[in-house]
């Protein structure tokens, strides 16, 4: 069995010596653990979709977000553990856990991706459908080129008329108020 380390937020196997060039990047948007820490079938689904569009490359660079901690685990850590359950290697997951929003994501994943040198390299966005269009245009204000894993679960789908009209109101003003922080930032940065 690898030993495996942990340097700046980044998983290695120690004895891992090969380097990959241009690896495709797929953020993995957060969201909220279950109160024992364990995922939320939202959470599951997201990874689900990123495993599943990650399986059709052969140099992926997964990086979950998110850190909303439960039981004193993050978001990010839990998705970190969901892919390395799926057989991906700790050398391609590079875990994101500072961010307890979707801009704070979007900071911090540009910051990770600029570090990865990265910076010409379109950008994969994991995240359940209400989620994306935000994502999405968030990403491209901060600058980077991206588009979207397909994501075929229905996750929506299992909660009441009155809760979707209250994800999708959320994420309507949200994402006005994201737009606003991501451009001041690139302006103040």
């Amino acid at each position: 069995m690898k030993q495996k380390t942990i340097s700046d937020g980044i998983c290695r196997d120690a004895a891992s010596t090969s380097t990959k060039t241009a690896p495709v990047p797929i953020i993995i948007f957060g969201a909220a653990l279950k109160k024992d820490g364990s995922p939320t079938p939202a959470l599951r689904d997201r990874v689900k979709a990123a495993l599943a569009f990650g399986r059709h490359h052969k140099n992926v660079l997964y990086i979950p977000t998110g850190n909303v901690p439960q039981k004193g685990v993050t978001e990010a850590e839990v998705m970190a553990c969901l892919l390395r359950k799926e057989g991906v290697s700790a050398t391609e997951i590079v875990v994101e856990k500072t961010a307890t929003d979707t801009f704070d994501s979007i900071v911090a994943c540009t910051k990770i991706l600029k570090k990865q040198s990265l910076s010409n390299t379109r950008i994969a966005l994991a995240t359940s459908p209400y989620h994306m269009p935000r994502c999405m245009w968030l990403m491209r204000l901060a600058g980077w080129k991206v588009h979207q894993v397909p994501f075929p679960y229905k996750n929506l789908a299992r909660t009441n008329l009155f809760h979707k009209i209250l994800i999708i109101g959320h994420e309507i003003l949200a994402s006005g108020w994201d737009a606003l922080l991501v451009l001041a930032w690139r302006i103040v940065r």
